[in-house]
Formats: structure tokens, C-alpha cells, sequence
């Protein structure tokens, strides 16, 4: 028997560099949402109106439990552009955003992909424990996608 199933996994790593030197790191699986399944069906089968891609990293300070439902950060307080990252022949690809000081400042507990600046589609959403930003630190987000 020949298995022909399809897995898309995400994971998260947050990398908080604090002004004083020290660097704190967290990681977390999170989850592909219902909108963001429809997203991937549409950017390989429509031959018109085609989703713009995936460019953007979102932090937030929601901490409603992730679920396949939602379609938005339950508290966003911004929003990055994202580098995107695929090696040919490999089964993953990254998204990479950095957030400098004075930006995303908080208690940031929940992060997401998206395809838009502000609204636009979200691919997945991870609640994480809090990670205080503060005015001086900086941060780098990197979405890890694995397909099986």
C-alpha cells in the first residue's frame, strides 16, 4: 500500500536579544488554521484571483488558546514584513522577521503568518509564555514550515 498523505507542521522560535547582551529564546509548535489550509488550496489551484503570498510576521498579546477557527491574533500590536526561505529539494521553508527596538514593545504571548500588511489571510497561530519585549531589545521570529 502506498501512502499518499500530506502533513504541513509549524513551529516557532522567538530570539530576544535584551539590550544588556543577554539572549533569550523560545520555541513552540503551532498550528496550521482553517484559513490558512484554504490559502495553500487556493495558491496551488486557482488560476485566477490567486491569494498574495505570505510576506508577514504579527506578534501579539493574546492569550486565548490557538485554534484551527481563528482567522486573526486575538490582540495584534504589530506587524513585520517577512523574509521567505526555501532550500530546492528540502521539505521546509521559513519565514524570518525582525522586530528592532522600539518596535512590538510588551508582554507578547501570540504570534502569526499572514499574506497582507494589516488583515490579508492568516497561515497559522502559536501562544506562547510571555516574552517581555522591552523598548531597548530587539527580537527576531522565524517560522519554521516542515511538510511529510
Amino acid at each position: 500500500m502506498i501512502d499518499e498523505s500530506m502533513q504541513l507542521q509549524g513551529a516557532m522560535t522567538l530570539i530576544l536579544r535584551r539590550a544588556s547582551g543577554e539572549v533569550e529564546t523560545v520555541h513552540k509548535d503551532n498550528i496550521i488554521v482553517n484559513v490558512g489550509f484554504d490559502f495553500i488550496a487556493d495558491a496551488i489551484g486557482k488560476s485566477v484571483s490567486r491569494p498574495a503570498v505570505m510576506g508577514f510576521i504579527a506578534l501579539g498579546t493574546g492569550s486565548t488558546a490557538a485554534a484551527a477557527t481563528q482567522s486573526a491574533l486575538v490582540t495584534e500590536i504589530d506587524r513585520n514584513a517577512a523574509t521567505y526561505a526555501h532550500t530546492a529539494g528540502t521539505k521546509t521553508f521559513t519565514f524570518t522577521a525582525d522586530f528592532l527596538a522600539g518596535d512590538s514593545t510588551g508582554a507578547l504571548t501570540e504570534a502569526g503568518v499572514f499574506n497582507a500588511a494589516t488583515a490579508g489571510i492568516m497561515l497559522d497561530r502559536v501562544v506562547f509564555p510571555v516574552v517581555n519585549k522591552g523598548a531597548d531589545d530587539s527580537l527576531t521570529a522565524v517560522f519554521t514550515f516542515t511538510l511529510s
